[in-house]
């Protein structure tokens, strides 16, 4: 009997896994918030708004109804941080013991990482996280790509690594379940600093000094929230913060791009549906710096552009003319 796998959320990221798995031999149900997008999916197979161009097989059940998937699935939660919470909340008493979370981002109220909101709703299931440089537009694709399974429980992070793993997929494991989560939600706020340096006109120079400055601010809050610093170098922080700020297929990157060319937030967010992790999590990490005594200055000033209205120019002049210091983390 074919293995149940249960993928919650009918985003990129959650279609583009249900279509891995299902491809790999599982039984895969791929469960929607909004019937009628699902029922267009039905007819369509294939997931236009957020994964266009990629057929999902005809194996993949897709529903929007939650008494219709199995409550002996293993759960793949692709759900934004944003709507978790709320979300999951509907499937209390109706998940099995094993999940997965693909959610990357830090809760806004609570501060709370994804696995720790999962958690407190769901109550002591066993709990792994996958993250990494995993673009779904190319995933989908079949290009080759490499992430890393982290749990709490080395047996689960080994079982999520067999589950995933294919020829062109490759998933390395970690015990390190908080820096693994950190890494893939921070780096969505260095992402729009690198846009923001796109759409400025900076140069190579610019985005290599984001990326090494923007991962020794990730990491000083990491270590403090209990993750190994040594993660941060890996699959989920270095890896995903280069994928994250270089990508033309990166949400993050592109939003930070049209700001750097003048635009406004609100006139950007009305112009997409699709759901932009890093907006939030700057808000979240800002709060979580100031609550663990962390200096985050790209991150102090992504916030100021996002959330104050503050000009672009003003948060690069005033990053630059900053006190100077030795380097280091």
């Amino acid at each position: 009997m074919k293995q149940k796998i249960a993928v919650l959320g009918d985003g990129g990221w959650g279609t583009t896994v249900a279509i891995l798995l299902s491809n790999k031999g599982y039984d895969v149900t791929l469960w929607g918030v909004f019937p009628d997008y699902i029922a267009l999916l039905q007819k369509e197979r294939v997931n236009n708004k957020f994964l266009p161009g990629i057929k999902i097989p005809e194996a993949v059940y897709l529903t929007s109804d939650i008494n219709r998937i199995s409550q002996d699935a293993t759960f793949v939660i692709a759900i934004p941080s944003k709507y978790l919470r709320e979300t999951i909340s509907c499937f209390k008493g109706k998940v099995g013991e094993k999940i997965i979370s693909l959610t990357k981002g830090i809760e806004t109220k609570t501060l709370k990482r994804p696995s720790e909101v999962i958690s407190e709703v769901l109550g002591n299931s066993k709990i792994s996280v996958l993250s990494g440089p995993s673009i779904s537009f190319e995933v989908a694709r079949n290009l080759p790509t490499t992430l890393v399974a982290a749990s709490d429980d080395r047996a689960l992070a080994k079982e999520m690594q067999g589950i995933f793993t294919t020829p062109n997929f490759r998933v390395y494991t970690s015990s390190d379940l908080i820096g693994v989560e950190l890494g893939g939600a921070l780096k969505n706020i260095i992402a729009i600093a690198a846009g923001i340096s796109d759409g400025m006109g900076f140069g190579v120079n610019t985005k290599a000094a984001l990326l090494t400055r923007g991962l020794a601010e990730i990491i000083r809050l990491g270590t403090k929230m209990g993750a190994k610093k040594e993660t941060f170098f890996g699959l989920s922080g270095l890896g995903d913060l280069a994928t994250t700020c270089m990508s033309p297929h990166s949400r993050n990157r592109r939003l930070g791009e049209e700001i750097g060319k003048g635009k406004k937030l609100k006139a950007l967010l009305k112009e997409t549906e699709m759901i932009i992790e890093g907006i939030t999590t700057t808000k979240s990490t800002y709060e979580l710096s100031k609550k663990f005594g962390v200096e985050m200055p790209i991150t102090e000033k992504i916030y100021e552009v996002l959330y104050t209205g503050k000009n672009p120019k003003d948060a690069v002049r005033e990053l630059m003319t900053r006190a100077l210091k030795a380097e280091g983390i």
